[in-house]
């Protein structure tokens, strides 16, 4: 029989295990080993089967069990100190508290998804997964940060495969009361709400539930309330599901609903304001709106509103192709805002001007969240150098006029939460050589260039270390394949082969990601009969373990994983390659440790960073990939190998597919292989531990999320926050009207005359020119402007590659025409073809770049020399 009604009944502790219950719902014992450890001797069986989860393994432990421990003498002992462990954790200095006063009071760091634990499945892939990394690194750093997010009823799908090997997505429901979750509550007990307006006199209500991740609060917004009609109450079923529609409503919730719960939150807890708000993708770009109808609500203008609230906004994009950016209806996101809808303060119009693509070969009738995003932030950034020069080409068109190289995005390289990605045994290598509490500092807080106590570890031992890993992920893959093949329909008597499957002395490939068609999970089976050359070959065998999930409207990747599984099922060669359905943290923890070789092949440049990589480094698994991303930064032949591409522009897609296919077979057979399988005088692979080392040492110190962490807040969060400061009601207005006055007058701004004080076509290295150029201002300034010279090497068409600039000073007023004289020098340091030019950009002292307004004057082409090339 069905149940009609499902609640949930809370185990009562004993007054003397009532730490455990604090220790449970502080989801730091996801990253702590010792905490985790102390719940496993709670109930070993109860451990496995709760899916090493504490709020379940609770909920399930019989009360003689529980009154068996509360008379635990050494239980208790144990419990004493690790609940003392974490409230010196929560409330004692870190990082963050030794830095000077400039740092902001607080950050709010919105994200459509976070991956914390296996145990609150709210993440589909990499950018939920980076998302909690980022806020486990806060909070070991002591970073006073708000996480923001949705909290999904169904989380991402599951994933099982049919008989023939075809995905199948499975939705089980969530029970908030069920997970590491806590409702956030008014005074009087009634749970807190925010509510947005939506067209037709209707509204959306959501409740706020509270994931304490460390010291960070993570706020999670569910519409799933009674007081919400059935449609509204779907909003948060599923990440990344239903139509435009459905997806605008999210991210209104998650924007501007998000703002309105961490107002609420710092009213109940006392919690200091944000003066920063990072938007993790465009996905929470709603929040600037709600900001602005704050600060108009207070009485100012739009345009005031907007640079008040640009200043304290970094936006962080992650993804490098237009295809991955949510763009809505201009229509339909009319039809959600203004007098009868949400945000009535606001202009629709305004609202609209913020997201469209205004700029050449944009679509004119749609509204894109990312430009949203960088017109409402005034800090922006990708998540790798290569990605972030990716980024700005892609949206140039915002900056007209201007190089790409100028365009004002920075970039961040991405990094990985090392206590939850490292293995425990790589973390107690660690600790044999420099001591537990160094390792710790080591992993999370980073800031050395190296990490040398690796070299004091003998080969040995890596080796043995590297084995019992690798012989773990084969007892994991075993289990695993049992389940998926019982799941396709296999009895057990059909199974036994499975006993055979992968061998702990192979050297192990790990391939696991999403499905998107970029990332090419098949490029492996290019030449199928290659691959079995060496899956199968006698003396240097390998063994391939892949996993990954398509997206459930994405036909095409799912052929692809059917493609993979097909051929993983031959009897030939499937003790050799498996697939592994439902990929997710709880796999992926094994999988990273288990693996020799981390292998990835996207097209590049569509890896904006990829972190897989990264956490299979950090214990000790060689790296075997594109030039994308991360890799294409730190990649070096000490400890990893690079596929070569062929990315030029006259390749097809197909035949790009085979060369850098026949790539990856040669680098296999002709240099990973025999590098895994040569043995030196001892017996051991020499040169492999070598690379392991390398790794480990030169690798591990730069992938840490505490040092992604602390980029943020060194580079962005800090100089934000002190923008947030400077940019009073008074300075916003008078930045706002300083704007629009050089926008109406910018026509009249140009570079008349240009010229120098030699007329040679050579000069030598060191020699200082003399620039004097007459420009005409029209109704601006020379306060409201910056002449410039930018110089640098040129090339055959005359465009200046690494160029710097100098500003030119002002000679006396205006002449008779009303033009103005600017002159300074203009140093010779390059050598071989030279060349400079002459631009006015807008100055004000709260501008955070000279592009920001996207205007630009340069010189007419009927200049002549003076506005190119001086030099050959």
């Amino acid at each position: 029989m069905k149940a009609i009604r499902r609640f949930t009944v809370r185990p009562v502790l004993p007054a003397p295990l009532r730490p455990l219950s604090d220790l449970a719902r502080n989801l730091r014992w996801s990253w702590h080993t010792e905490t985790r450890d102390l719940f496993q001797s709670v109930d070993p069986e109860g451990w496995a089967a709760s899916g090493n989860d504490p709020v379940r393994l609770l909920g399930s432990v019989s009360p003689g069990r529980l009154a068996e421990l509360a008379e635990d003498r050494g239980f208790l002992r144990r419990l004493t100190a690790v609940a003392g462990d974490l409230d010196d954790y929560v409330t004692g200095d870190r990082w963050y508290q030794d830095r000077s006063a400039e740092l902001p009071a607080a950050v709010a760091y919105f994200s459509p998804e976070f991956g914390i634990t296996a145990a609150l499945p709210q993440y589909s892939g990499g950018l939920g997964i980076l998302a909690g990394d980022h806020l486990k690194a806060a909070s070991d750093l002591g970073v006073p940060l708000v996480g923001v997010g949705l909290l999904y009823r169904h989380g991402y799908f599951r994933q099982t495969l049919s008989r023939d090997g075809w995905q199948q997505e499975h939705y089980p429901v969530l029970d908030p009361n069920e997970l590491p979750l806590a409702l956030l509550e008014e005074p009087d007990g009634t749970p807190a709400q925010v509510s947005l307006a939506l067209p037709g006199g209707r509204s959306l209500h959501a409740r706020v539930w509270l994931a304490q991740v460390g010291r960070v609060p993570l706020l999670m917004l569910d519409s799933d309330v009674e007081e919400n009609d059935l449609g509204e109450r779907g909003v948060t079923d599923r990440l990344y599901g239903g139509g435009s529609e459905h997806r605008l409503l999210q991210e209104m919730l998650l924007g501007i609903g998000g703002v309105r719960a961490v107002r609420t939150y710092c009213r109940l807890t006392g919690h200091p304001e944000p003066e920063v708000f990072h938007t993790n993708e465009g996905h929470a770009g709603f929040l600037g709106l709600e900001r602005i109808a704050e600060l108009c609500a207070e009485g100012l203008d739009f345009d005031s509103a907007l640079e008040a609230v640009r200043a304290g906004t970094v936006f962080t994009t992650h993804t490098p192709v237009p295809a991955g950016i949510d763009r809505f209806d201009r229509e339909l996101v009319a039809h959600h805002f203004g007098p009868a809808a949400e945000l009535p303060v606001i202009e629709v119009g305004r609202i609209l001007q913020l997201g469209m693509e205004t700029y050449p070969g944009g679509e004119p009738n749609l509204f894109n969240m990312a430009v949203m995003g960088l017109r409402l932030g005034q800090r922006a950034n990708g998540v790798s150098l290569l990605h972030g020069n990716v980024s700005r080409e892609m949206f140039s068109g915002l900056w007209p006029g201007f190089d790409p190289d100028e365009v004002p995005i920075t970039s961040v390289t991405n990094g990985v939460h090392a206590p939850t990605w490292v293995a425990p045994e790589v973390f107690r290598l660690g600790a044999r050589q420099i001591g537990v509490q160094r390792t710790e500092d080591a992993m999370t807080v980073g800031g050395s260039d190296r990490w040398d106590a690796v070299a004091e570890i003998p080969d040995q031992d890596i080796w043995e270390l590297r084995r019992n890993l690798r012989e773990q992920l084969v007892v994991e893959v075993r289990q695993r394949l049992r389940t998926s093949w019982r799941q396709r329909g296999a009895g057990t008597a059909e199974l036994g082969w499975i006993d055979g499957v992968l061998d702990p002395d192979v050297l192990t490939i790990g391939f696991a990601r999403r499905v998107p068609s970029y990332k090419r999970l098949t490029l492996m089976l290019r030449d199928r009969d290659r691959l079995m050359d060496l899956l199968l070959h006698p003396d240097r065998p390998i063994q391939i373990v892949v996993a990954g999930k398509a997206h459930p409207a994405d036909d095409g990747g799912k052929r692809l994983v059917q493609e993979l599984v097909r051929f993983a099922d031959d009897p030939r060669v499937r003790h050799r390659i498996v697939f592994l359905p439902d990929y997710g943290m709880a796999m992926a923890q094994k999988l990273y440790p288990g693996c020799d070789i981390w292998l990835n092949n996207p097209l590049r440049p569509l890896e904006a960073c990829g972190t897989s990589g990264m956490k299979a480094a950090l214990n000790g698994c060689l790296n075997l990939s594109v030039l994308d991303g991360w890799w294409d930064e730190w990649f070096q032949p000490d400890f990893g190998w690079a596929i070569p591409t062929a990315d030029g522009t006259g390749t097809d897609p197909d035949h790009r597919d085979d060369i850098e296919a026949a790539a990856l077979y040669d680098l296999l057979e002709q240099r990973v292989t025999p590098r895994f399988y040569e043995r030196g005088q001892d017996g051991l692979p020499d040169r492999w531990i070598e690379m392991v080392r390398q790794t480990l040492t030169l690798l591990g110190p730069k992938v840490l999320a505490g040092r992604m962490v602390r980029e943020y807040v060194e580079r962005l969060y800090t100089p934000a926050a002190q923008a947030h400061r400077t940019m009073t009601p008074d300075a916003a207005r008078e930045l706002a009207s300083w704007k629009t006055r050089v926008r109406s007058a910018w026509h009249g701004v140009t570079v008349d005359h240009v010229e120098t004080t030699t007329a040679t076509p050579t000069a030598e290295l060191g020699s200082t020119l003399s620039l004097r150029v007459r420009v005409g201002l029209g109704d601006l300034g020379p306060d409201d402007v910056e002449v410039q010279a930018v110089s640098g090497r040129v090339d055959s068409q005359d465009r200046i590659a690494d160029a710097s600039t100098v500003p030119l000073k002002p000679v006396g007023g205006p002449d008779a025409e009303g033009r103005r004289l600017y002159e300074g020098p203009l140093s010779l340091d390059r050598t071989g073809p030279y060349g400079y030019t002459v631009r006015i950009l807008p100055a004000h002292r709260l501008l955070a770049s000279g592009a920001e307004l996207g205007l630009v004057a340069v010189p007419s082409q009927d200049l002549g020399e003076g506005a190119g090339v001086l030099l050959r």
